[in-house]
């Protein structure tokens, strides 16, 4: 139970240590959240946990695939808002686009025999 919550707590700490950065320099705190840190830690923890190889390189290379539909949020969600959408609605309609944008993605992968 404790490697669980350290793994909670070194997540956790790390959001808000960029949060709180971003609120003093937008670019230092883009800079630490443009950096895969989710997914080193992600790949870190699942090393740990099973010790296997293959699946920390699946899961790279999921990542890998999935990172160019990400994208879309970061388009769209700068756009509606110079667009004058309220925060929260912009925001919900640049996680739908994104889950099309992932759903598109599954989709033209499978069609090209790439699995996920």
């Amino acid at each position: 139970m404790t490697y669980y919550i350290t793994k909670v707590a070194v997540t956790a700490v790390l959001v808000v240590l960029i949060s709180e950065i971003s609120k003093r320099s937008s670019f230092i705190g883009a800079v630490l959240a443009s950096v895969p840190l989710t997914s080193v830690l992600a790949m870190l923890w699942l090393y740990i946990d099973t010790g296997d190889i293959g699946k920390v390189s699946e899961l790279a290379g999921s990542v890998f695939w999935l990172v160019l539909p990400s994208l879309a949020l970061f388009v769209a969600l700068p756009v509606l808002l110079t667009h004058g959408v309220n925060f929260y609605l912009s925001l919900a309609m640049s996680i739908g686009i994104t889950a099309i944008c992932y759903w598109l993605m599954v989709v033209a992968l499978r069609h090209y025999g790439v699995e996920l």
